[in-house]
């Protein structure tokens, strides 16, 4: 398969197939079941991902939006990883805001792009 190729196969793909690869590549175990976590609150929090590398547990939302991703949206992740004892959450998406940019900043969150992931399976 060529360059070409394996750039079209790749744009067939979902936005969670990206980055199952993406995580995949960069070393990662990926859990795609049990993503349903029971937290302090009682409350079950649901992710999209759950990735680790050694020690560190990171649970991951998949936002495959034709919008810009808002700083409410991160707080929501924010919680539900506190809830269920998770550190540096992963949202992905396409765009995010400037207020979303800062939140997670100075939350430990880490945002990743469509382009990002792409990129990264290069």
């Amino acid at each position: 398969m060529n360059s070409g190729e394996k750039a079209k196969s790749k744009s067939r793909l979902n936005l969670g197939q990206l980055a199952t690869r993406y995580f995949k590549k960069k070393g990662y175990k990926i859990k795609r079941d049990m993503t349903t976590l029971e937290g302090y609150s009682g409350l079950s929090r649901k992710f999209d991902l759950i990735v680790q590398k050694e020690h560190l547990i990171q649970g991951v939302w998949i936002r495959d939006w034709n919008r810009t991703i808002g700083v409410n949206v991160l707080i929501n992740l924010d919680k539900a990883s506190e809830d269920v004892s998770l550190k540096n959450p992963i949202i992905i998406g396409d765009k995010f805001s400037g207020h979303a940019k800062s939140y997670a900043n100075r939350r430990k969150i880490t945002l990743l792009t469509k382009r990002r992931i792409s990129l990264g399976l290069r």
